[in-house]
């Protein structure tokens, strides 16, 4: 049930980030599965785009991860704290990502429980980018890795929102990015707990 690597391919960064909820991102770490429901993400348009780190073709050995073909993770520290994961999307070249900014707990949530000291119950176990990464245990261990490999991946289990139910708004966290700032390109799921407030990072 993994997304095959054709679906990351696909060089409408928007559309992707969009299509992403309701995926169910998974994390193996030394032996202990956990799993969250995707509720709300981020599209990072490549070169053109102000906010993404390959803005104007910059290629460090940070962003190199980027312009890798689709279906790899580009994992990120944040503010020197918290780690960030994004899908590298799109063709080899062309540096698109999408950023998991909250996922619904599912799979291993006492795991979760403990690696965030606080019950699954609580949205703040996994709302914004830098919890949700910490309660699938993700750091940066993870970039580069393969979405189609046994460590980190993500699956289709049919779970479907309706147009009604997903939101655009403008990204967190990107006022750097002048006009590109305001683009609707922050999709979340209407009236889900787990989904971040305005400014979240952590």
């Amino acid at each position: 049930m993994k997304l095959p690597l054709s679906y990351y391919s696909d060089q409408d960064v928007l559309f992707l980030a969009q299509d992403l909820l309701g995926k169910v991102l998974f994390t193996n770490l030394n032996g202990q599965i956990t799993a969250g429901i995707i509720v709300e993400t981020e599209a990072y348009f490549g070169i053109k785009d102000k906010a993404s780190h390959a803005y104007g073709g910059r290629r460090t050995n940070r962003t190199e991860p980027l312009y890798s073909h689709g279906g790899i993770s580009y994992v990120y520290l944040c503010y020197g704290i918290h780690h960030l994961f994004n899908v590298v999307t799109s063709v080899e070249g062309d540096p698109h990502a999408v950023l998991v900014r909250a996922i619904e707990p599912l799979i291993g949530k006492e795991i979760m429980e403990s690696r965030r000291k606080m019950p699954a119950s609580r949205a703040a176990i996994s709302s914004g980018p830098g919890s949700a990464a910490k309660a699938l245990g993700i750091d940066q261990s993870f970039n580069r890795k393969d979405l189609g490999g046994n460590e980190i991946w993500i699956e289709d289990h049919g779970i479907q929102y309706p147009p009604e139910a997903i939101v655009a708004s403008t990204r967190i966290g990107v006022a750097y990015a002048q006009e590109d700032a305001l683009l609707p390109w922050r999709f979340f799921v209407k009236n889900n707990k787990y989904v971040s407030k305005p400014n979240t990072v952590g």
